[in-house]
């Protein structure tokens, strides 16, 4: 077997440099071969506008791809919400780990809840999705909110909470977790108040489809229920026809039964911004076993959202 260095692409933000570490950790330990990160910058972090102008679709992952087809580097990492739902020709998404916690957070002043956020206390976020469910939960529990759009890294946006200039920001629990700062959550988002991005904690290994050693050895670090549950989320974003930076949410995950047979359930959420709109929906079947299975949960509770009008409440169409 070769003992030459396997070429890890990734982008080149503490976070993305992080989750490419770990996985590089893990291949070397798979393949037994030493693995560098080689960082690429993608356009979505050299852009200072905001998600949903710059039509979120691709902008994290475009740069990754292209060197991966040129064969610049070997595989790639990726946050799997950031990935399109199309699956580009020519390359394979080899491996979808253990997820992490899927969950929103905030990091408040004052180690503030975010129930106990002061009137028009000011909160950042640069995702449509999470404003959509924050006002709408503010509206119906009687809060007073207001969403203020921000980009940038957690440095950043934790920065905007430090300065006094935002009372508190959203944040993913799985990145604050890869690179050790969960220490400054504030307060959990229970994902009955919002629903994660579709895939949101989940991480994508992708390689080119004609590499079958590669395909193989990657393979190993496969989590098949994350997988399914990811493709559940996926196939429901996808025939929503909605883009990343849609206001759309959802979740799979496993419900226990009697004798310890399990279902999984697929929940969706769509909403226009300002919370004064949304439809939520959950459907439950059998733990997916093929990747048809998982794609068909994702079209079934599409096509009740659809019904319910959730095309009218995207902003954001995928081109």
């Amino acid at each position: 077997m070769s003992t030459k260095a396997l070429r890890l692409g990734t982008r080149r933000s503490k976070l993305a440099m992080a989750q490419s570490g770990q996985v590089a950790d893990a291949v070397s330990q798979v393949t037994g071969r030493p693995v560098e990160l080689v960082e690429i910058t993608t356009y979505g972090d050299t852009s200072r506008e905001h998600l949903a102008q710059i039509g979120g679709t691709g902008v994290f992952v475009t740069a990754l791809r292209d060197a991966l087809l040129k064969g610049e580097v070997d595989f790639a990492v990726h946050s799997l919400k950031d990935l399109p739902t199309a699956q580009p020709e020519g390359l394979v998404l080899a491996a979808v780990p253990v997820r992490e916690d899927p969950r929103d957070v905030i990091v408040a002043r004052d180690a503030l809840k975010f129930t106990d956020l002061p009137r028009g206390a000011r909160i950042g976020t640069g995702s449509p999705r999470r404003m959509a469910q924050l006002n709408a939960y503010a509206r119906t529990h009687g809060l007073d909110i207001v969403t203020v759009p921000v980009r940038g890294n957690v440095d950043t946006r934790i920065g905007y909470v430090t300065s006094g200039e935002l009372d508190a920001v959203v944040l993913a629990a799985a990145g604050l977790n890869r690179i050790g700062r969960s220490d400054e959550v504030t307060d959990f988002l229970s994902v009955d108040t919002v629903l994660p991005a579709p895939g949101q904690g989940a991480l994508a290994i992708e390689c080119a489809a004609d590499n079958a050693d590669l395909i193989a050895a990657l393979a190993e670090l496969d989590d098949p229920f994350t997988r399914a549950a990811v493709t559940a989320e996926r196939s429901l974003l996808a025939a929503l026809e909605a883009g990343c930076s849609a206001p759309v949410g959802a979740l799979a995950d496993l419900l226990a039964g009697g004798q310890s047979v399990k279902e999984l359930r697929l929940r969706g959420v769509v909403g226009t911004t300002d919370g004064t709109t949304l439809v939520q929906l959950s459907t439950t079947g059998p733990v997916p076993d093929t990747h048809e299975g998982a794609m068909a949960l994702g079209r079934e509770l599409a096509a009740g959202m659809l019904a319910q009008g959730a095309a009218g409440l995207m902003g954001e169409r995928a081109q």
